[in-house]
């Protein structure tokens, strides 16, 4: 019978940064990704941290259609609500950047639909975005929003496959337990955490096996 109250700490350390470099440039992965903690983790897998990386160049400007402050939009709602701390604090400059205000990107911590910030493209976005959190999947009726509120059907794609992608490397995130950036505060820009927030980097309880 194990000691239920031994403890360990979860997740995967990151890679040293002259390894992860190393790794990083052995499969073709762009400089400042191997800089980042997440790929420094996911690095521990070269082959599967570069097609991960090559969707995320793909969604954030190489061959996008997907408007970029719609992007941050979708991806500020999954981090605040999935409680992931790596995915909300490293896109708030960025969404910021993108032409999200400060006040939207508040707005998307409590009911955004109560909000008057957003227009019909960010509502259809974000309606498509708490569908897949909520049901895994968009339902047909917000889907439609995006049909009619975005754009084609290329930009519709993107849409659930942003969603799609943003969730993963939220998943990812906090099951790997990544931790931000040494020198980077949590939860941009006033350090306010969500209910559902994990604690990243403490120690768990070792789960007991049971007896036979």
């Amino acid at each position: 019978m194990s000691d239920s109250k031994n403890s360990v700490k979860g997740g995967v350390q990151p890679l040293p940064m002259v390894e992860a470099k190393k790794r990083g440039e052995e499969v073709g992965l762009p400089g400042h990704f191997s800089q980042l903690n997440v790929f420094r983790v996911l690095l521990h897998h070269p082959p599967l941290a570069k097609v991960l990386a090559d969707n995320l160049s793909m969604l954030l400007g190489q061959g996008n259609v997907l408007k970029p402050r719609l992007r941050e939009l979708i991806i500020m709602r999954i981090g605040w609500q999935t409680g992931s701390n790596y995915e909300w604090t490293q896109h708030w400059r960025i969404a910021i950047m993108c032409g999200a205000t400060e006040e939207e990107l508040f707005a998307l911590r409590t009911d955004w639909k109560s909000s008057g910030f957003f227009d019909d493209a960010d509502r259809a976005v974000l309606a498509a975005t708490d569908d897949m959190l909520e049901h895994g999947r968009i339902l047909p009726q917000t889907l439609g929003l995006v049909k009619a509120h975005v754009g084609g059907e290329d930009q519709v794609i993107e849409v659930v496959a942003a969603i799609c992608n943003w969730r993963t490397f939220s998943q990812l995130l906090l099951s790997l337990e990544v931790e931000l950036e040494e020198g980077i505060e949590s939860w941009a820009p006033d350090g306010k955490v969500p209910d559902n927030a994990p604690q990243i980097g403490a120690e768990s309880p070792t789960p007991a096996l049971e007896e036979a």
